[in-house]
């Protein structure tokens, strides 16, 4: 292998490692930032050996391997707290002495659990919602902090010190490093689900910049979903959460044309619909319905996801479910974006009429002042009952709102077509 190729296996090897790696280290460190420090140095001395020696057999236990005994060094360089250092000398010790002419053996500590403790700790609700995202690209994702700025549309500066400023709460907060029991469990496994669902959204709809959509942290949500419903298997919401991602990303083909330009929902071509990620989605929905979560948030937006997946024409969508369903969601986790959507809902199954009431009633709420959604529908109501002069400003507003330039596009030219129809 040439060194190229030996860095891009470099490279493979820690996007699907380091995750198992920094949640194996955390948890013999009790600190995040410690094992992040220590798996990055393994990663150094990768990168300084295997070009010469080539890839292991099984890089991830040498990866491991490597970093506890980083560890084992700096702990005795430290000459701290003796008495914990010698104990956690010993421990790591210990378990490399038993895992010895067994490389396998080196991946073996209950790793779910690790994995599993890293996700509840980088989703901490100590930390800002930012915050909380950046860790877990960075820690779950292996995502370097050019990668996640890029991503975001953020100064990398930005990110570095919300990385940082994260890592320093965790560790003065002595956040423990295991998985939640009890009442807190569910308060904090609902933060999990809220960061992995808005990286997701951050990929389905960019809240800014040129491309509509960053299809790359769609499938990382994804990948960090089916992890989760892997750890955590008896959970409905995190089954709902998964089907609901994977039912959306199944539009993401039909979603742009050639030049990379929006295609609404209505326009789309249905055949264009990834069948694999339907199935695999409607299974996951069925599996938390029988796990008896119905009237969970994630499992009741899949059912509605759903509803579009199976209709295979527009014409074909079942409204009147749709309308159900939010209205279930509106009573079960109020808020005014889902009171939005339930205005459109309403809007298709009973008329453009009922639903321009329903918006109109939010035109005064105040987390709604500045969402360019907002007078996008509104706009798209006024269009349907022909009132186009009206339409046009709507649509003019919402794209003076937007911070997406692909989005602004689309609506300039909604609000073109309305001055067209109304001349």
């Amino acid at each position: 292998m040439t060194a190229t190729d030996i860095h891009r296996s470099i490279d493979a090897v820690w996007r699907m490692e380091s995750p198992r790696l920094i949640a194996g280290l955390a948890r013999i460190v009790r600190d995040v930032g410690t094992a992040e420090e220590l798996a990055q140095d393994a990663l150094v001395a990768a990168l300084e050996q295997w070009p010469s020696t080539g890839v292991p057999r099984n890089p991830g236990a040498w990866l491991m391997t490597t970093a506890k005994h980083r560890a084992i060094d700096q702990l005795r360089r430290r000459a701290l707290h003796r008495r914990k250092e010698d104990e956690l000398t010993r421990e790591i010790e210990d378990q490399l002495a038993q895992t010895v002419g067994d490389a396998d053996a080196m991946l073996d500590d209950p790793i779910g659990d690790d994995l599993l403790s890293l996700m509840f700790t980088a989703c901490h609700p100590l930390l800002s919602t930012e915050a909380r995202v950046a860790l877990t690209l960075r820690l779950l994702g292996g995502l370097t902090t050019p990668e996640i700025a890029r991503a975001f549309l953020v100064p990398e500066p930005t990110v570095a010190q919300r990385i940082v400023r994260a890592k320093r709460s965790l560790s003065e907060a002595k956040v423990p490093f295991e998985v939640p029991r009890g009442d807190e469990l569910s308060v904090r496994l609902a933060s999990v689900l809220e960061v992995i669902y808005l990286i997701f959204n951050e990929g389905y709809a960019a809240s800014a910049g040129d491309d509509w959509m960053r299809p790359t942290l769609c499938e990382e949500a994804m990948r960090l979903g089916r992890v989760l419903a892997g750890l955590a298997p008896r959970e409905p919401e995190v089954h709902g959460l998964v089907a609901l991602m994977e039912i959306q990303a199944s539009r993401i083909p039909a979603r742009t044309d050639a030049h990379g330009d929006p295609i609404l929902l209505a326009e789309q071509n249905r055949a264009r619909w990834d069948q694999l990620l339907i199935r695999r989605g409607l299974a996951a929905l069925e599996l938390a319905e029988k796990l008896g979560g119905g009237e969970g948030s994630y499992v009741l937006q899949a059912s509605l996801a759903a509803c579009h997946a199976r209709a295979l024409r527009v014409e074909d969508t079942d409204w009147a479910c749709i309308a159900m369903l939010y209205d279930t969601l509106a009573r079960r986790q109020p808020s005014p974006v889902i009171a939005l959507n339930r205005a459109v809902a309403h809007a298709q199954a009973f008329g453009p009429q009922i639903g321009l009431q329903l918006v109109d009633a939010l035109r005064d709420e105040p987390l709604l002042r500045h969402y360019h959604l907002l007078p996008s529908v509104r706009g798209d109501l006024l269009r349907r009952l022909g009132r186009h002069s009206e339409a046009r400003q709507e649509f003019e507003r919402a794209a003076a709102l937007t911070r997406n330039t692909r989005e602004r596009a689309l609506l300039l030219q909604r609000a073109q077509a309305m001055s067209d129809t109304a001349s």
